[in-house]
């Protein structure tokens, strides 16, 4: 799957999502509106050996345009939502994704800004809430850490 950072706001962190990408396999990275610019030294730095996905991301001005070309959307979040939309953990997303690959190979991760995650309008445009079992006491993870969690389960 592609996976979408909306805002990121910190090139390290782009970074350290390219490497943890690479780790399991993923190679289509896309970001939106970067706060600090792109390209991002930063990010190179950080990347270790995922500098090649840093060169190929492809950068958007919207979240509507990074997932256009995308059957199947999962907008990450830690937050409850009040919305009608069907959600997923991250340990039921592969068979979720598998199943949805069989019929609309193109699927997305979208991960929100490190500070305050997506915004609502953002989770509506995906199709299905994804959520990681993390301690319910405080669920944040940091951008790397929600896709090493996701990635691994794919």
């Amino acid at each position: 799957p592609a996976v979408i950072l909306v805002e990121p706001q910190f090139g390290e962190n782009i970074g350290a999502a390219a490497r943890a990408m690479k780790n399991f396999g993923l190679h289509d990275l896309r970001v939106v509106r970067p706060r600090d610019g792109w390209p991002n030294p930063l990010a190179v730095a950080t990347s270790s050996h995922a500098a090649d996905l840093l060169e190929a991301a492809r950068l958007y001005d919207s979240v509507e345009a990074a997932i256009a070309d995308l059957d199947r959307v999962y907008a990450a979040t830690a937050r409850t939502r009040f919305m009608h939309k069907p959600f997923v953990t991250s340990k039921q997303g592969p068979a979720d994704a598998t199943d949805v690959a069989a019929r609309m190979p193109r699927a997305g991760l979208m991960f929100g800004r490190e500070s305050s995650g997506l915004t609502n309008e953002e989770v509506a445009l995906a199709n299905k809430v994804l959520t990681i079992e993390a301690n319910p006491v405080y669920p944040v993870l940091n951008l790397a850490q929600a896709i090493v969690c996701v990635s691994y389960e794919l």
